[in-house]
């Protein structure tokens, strides 16, 4: 049996499937106490203090979504529906990746404070955990030694830089790139519509501008912190700029021609990462970048080079 079930995007109907199966409380916990044995659906409703009929109802969406299989099993007391969960991992693949056989992969994460180099402008700041660093529209406070706990940055335009170190060895040929980030627009509080050209160069070459729509809150961030203005920017998206020989891409669509061997990787002991607002940027909304404590995602900014 297969104990991963793989969910493609592109796959809507699968996709919608899994995702509204997933969006019951009582479906949750139905998956919970099937992780650790087989179950009746008249243990289920016994187990969750739920009516029979209620139980078996979800079981059924479970099921239909091809996360939970059902198998008649016969008793003295007649036949029952035993229910057992199908997959012991779920992965959903946010693009369609040529996949690389026998690749190596390299994986860093780099926490959002630990940029090397910054030429940003008011509006502009930055906040921790637990407090903001400096003062608000400061850019001094960009050369704070407490930049470093930075899990949200913030400013107007400009440009951070990030350095990854290049562990690869000088002989490997790198067949993709793949720098991954939560970001939105930067606006007074916030604002569901304020566009905003954010642009990523690699290794000094330009690679693609996304137009995020707005800056967003109205709803707390699932991992900001309580002390947080509510009224603030709370969350972002999760946005990826990849590049490989057929070009780069922007959250899977092509942005540009520029492929891998321009970039020229394995000539440095590190990647250059710069993100940023042109200064002839078409929609200058500004950039919010989150650490992996503020918005909703638990990640910081993220490389990963198949080679």
């Amino acid at each position: 049996m297969d104990k991963q079930l793989k969910v493609e995007l592109f796959d809507r109907k699968k996709a919608k499937s899994v995702a509204m199966a997933l969006s019951s409380d009582v479906r949750l916990d139905i998956l919970n106490l099937l992780c650790d044995r087989s179950m009746s659906v008249k243990e289920i409703a016994n187990k969750l203090d739920i009516p029979l009929s209620t139980a078996s109802a979800n079981v059924i969406a479970l099921q239909n979504s091809d996360l939970v299989m059902c198998a008649d099993e016969r008793g003295i007391r007649g036949s029952q529906k035993l229910c057992s969960i199908k997959y012991e991992k779920l992965q959903l693949n946010f693009r369609n990746r040529e996949i690389v056989h026998d690749a190596r992969t390299l994986f860093t994460s780099m926490p959002i404070g630990n940029f090397c180099d910054c030429n940003v402008y008011p509006t502009c700041g930055m906040a921790s955990e637990t407090e903001f660093i400096g003062r608000d529209d400061d850019v001094r406070s960009f050369y704070l030694p407490e930049k470093v706990n930075a899990q949200l940055i913030w400013f107007s335009k400009g440009y951070l830089e990030y350095r990854f170190p290049m562990t690869c060895d000088k002989n490997c040929k790198p067949v993709s790139i793949d720098f991954s980030l939560e970001c939105c627009s930067e606006a007074p509080n916030y604002r569901f519509f304020w566009p905003s050209d954010v642009s990523v160069w690699i290794n000094g070459t330009d690679v693609g501008t996304m137009t995020c729509p707005g800056d967003f809150g109205g709803r707390r961030g699932r991992l900001s912190p309580k002390w947080w203005p509510i009224n603030s920017t709370q969350y972002g998206l999760l946005s990826s700029w990849l590049v490989n020989k057929e070009g780069s891409f922007i959250n899977g669509k092509k942005a540009s021609k520029v492929g891998i061997d321009s970039l020229k990787l394995t000539e440095k002991d590190y990647v250059s990462f710069k993100i940023g607002i042109k200064e002839d940027a078409l929609n200058m909304g500004g950039i919010n970048i989150f650490g992996r404590k503020f918005g909703d995602y638990e990640q910081d900014i993220t490389m990963i080079i198949s080679y």
